[in-house]
């Protein structure tokens, strides 16, 4: 219990409490909290969108839930962890992320978060924390993980979303 009570106050000082774009967060500094809290998991790559995500054991990868989505990883429990693509017309992230309130987004930050320029949020309704990127095919990619609503999801939702990253095919 104490490791994971220091994990979260680490995660916490280095994240701002809830949004991962408070500052330049690169999965170097969370890496290194995740393997000494013992978290295990698996990187998922996505060539299609050039990504990389680490997903923590329990998640499984599951059937996705419609046609925008790229990947949906779900644990027995119902939380989950779902990537997205938004059609929004080539918007550019500021702008999306300006129209966020009026779907009930509230915690709205930009900031980079390993090397690429995003907006977090969360969504009281849906209990979701969320990470939105720009892409170069003028969508927004999504990264959602739900439910949030303790300090130990919202230490997952961070460890999880900290993780997203460029990839290169091999």
């Amino acid at each position: 219990m104490k490791k994971l009570f220091a994990l979260i106050l680490s995660l916490c000082l280095l994240c701002g409490c809830t949004a991962l774009a408070d500052n330049d967060v690169t999965w170097e500094q969370v890496s290194a909290l995740v393997e000494d809290a013992g978290i295990t998991g698996n990187w998922y790559t996505f060539d299609d969108i050039a990504a990389a995500i680490y997903i923590p054991d329990g998640l499984v990868n599951s059937e996705l839930p419609g046609e925008n989505y790229i990947g949906y990883f779900a644990a027995e429990d119902g939380s989950a962890v779902a990537l997205q693509y938004v059609n929004v017309d080539g918007m550019d992230l500021e702008t999306y992320a300006g129209l966020l309130p009026d779907y009930g987004a509230t915690e709205i930050e930009a900031g980079t978060l390993n090397g690429l320029p995003c907006v977090t949020y969360q969504v009281p309704a849906n209990k979701s924390f969320n990470v939105a990127f720009a892409t170069q095919a003028g969508y927004i990619l999504e990264a959602i993980v739900a439910p949030v609503t303790t300090e130990e999801e919202m230490l997952a939702a961070n460890i999880i979303l900290a993780s997203i990253q460029p990839y290169e095919a091999e």
